[in-house]
């Protein structure tokens, strides 16, 4: 761990500052930490910490297609034309170096590129331990931590990985197409668990009110809440629907903030991420065992049945404590 007079913390403290003070590519510098890992990046997560729980952060999923960049990119536009500040990571957790779906949204959320009060970044994980699920939390705190108010968090799909991502926030939109009724169905464990606020994206085609009456009935037969899930419509190439999503997300802060139920939210995903730390920091430290001279000699007494494997794990473990 890094300690706060560590002449590498400093380095990160500097780097804070200058993105604090508003140049960008220091900003930039510090995603590009958090998505190596690593010293630098566990600088960077002690430094934020205590300075980050202000900003809320909004997570957009859904299929693949499904329209979320540019409806997202309307979302911005009414946000900035209201006053307020964003700042949106588009996470690909497919590749760490194919940028072809993060390419994509970063060109239809373009208007806003020159925007000062717009902040864009793709991610991918890069070798981070524990890859995005430990990046995306790092990268929202530093950003949190820098004064941004308001952080989107954009998915290119719904699977597992994403759904943990997004579901992972304080307010989360599922974006579906008319006609996704039966993937509803499919995906209805994971999606109707972590979604504040469903849209039913591309209106102008046939089968959206027959979407949004299957949402309703899945909805219907799930646990009630305190906070009912709207069911709204967008056309996301015309900005139809926009406005009424960007209502919808305030109002479900507010109900959060009033409620409670924000800071439970908070306090759970600490937990989480503490779990998902010693995951990985364990499977560094297991891997680490796995190698060496000693390592070596044990694999081959196990395979002359000299030892069983839970003896020669004790083995090592023994060696690193």
């Amino acid at each position: 761990m890094t300690s706060p007079d560590h002449p590498l913390a400093a380095d990160v403290a500097e780097l804070l500052e200058a993105a604090r003070s508003g140049q960008r590519r220091a900003l930039a510098r510090a995603m590009s930490l958090v998505e190596r890992g690593g010293s630098q990046a566990r600088a960077l997560g002690a430094l934020t910490f205590a300075q980050s729980g202000s900003a809320h952060t909004v997570g957009i999923t859904g299929a693949p297609g499904a329209g979320k960049s540019t409806l997202n990119s309307g979302v911005v536009g009414v946000a900035r034309e209201r006053g307020e500040r964003l700042a949106v990571l588009a996470i690909d957790p497919s590749s760490p170096f194919s940028g072809g779906a993060i390419l994509g949204d970063r060109v239809r959320m373009s208007d806003h590129t020159f925007d000062e009060n717009v902040y864009i970044r793709s991610m991918a994980t890069r070798g981070h331990l524990g890859g995005l699920t430990l990046a995306t939390p790092l990268a929202v705190r530093v950003l949190d931590a820098l004064g941004w108010p308001w952080v989107v968090i954009e998915t290119v799909g719904v699977g597992q990985i994403e759904t943990e991502i997004v579901g992972a926030t304080d307010t989360t939109v599922v974006v579906v197409n008319p006609g996704w009724g039966d993937s509803v169905q499919a995906n209805k464990a994971g999606l109707m668990e972590i979604a504040d606020i469903f849209v039913v994206n591309k209106a102008d085609r046939p089968g959206t009110s027959e979407t949004c009456r299957d949402i309703r009935q899945m909805l219907d037969l799930s646990a009630p809440g305190d906070w009912d899930p709207p069911i709204l419509t967008s056309v996301g190439t015309t900005g139809e629907g926009a406005a009424e999503l960007w209502d919808a997300i305030c109002a479900h802060r507010d109900h959060c903030t009033v409620s409670g139920e924000l800071e439970s939210r908070r306090a759970a995903r600490v937990q989480t991420e503490l779990d998902e730390v010693l995951r990985a920091t364990i499977a560094e430290r297991v891997a680490t065992l796995s190698e060496g001279p000693a390592a070596e000699r044990l694999r081959q007494q196990l395979a002359r049945r000299e030892l069983d494997p839970y003896a020669a794990a004790e083995m090592l473990l023994d060696q690193d404590r």
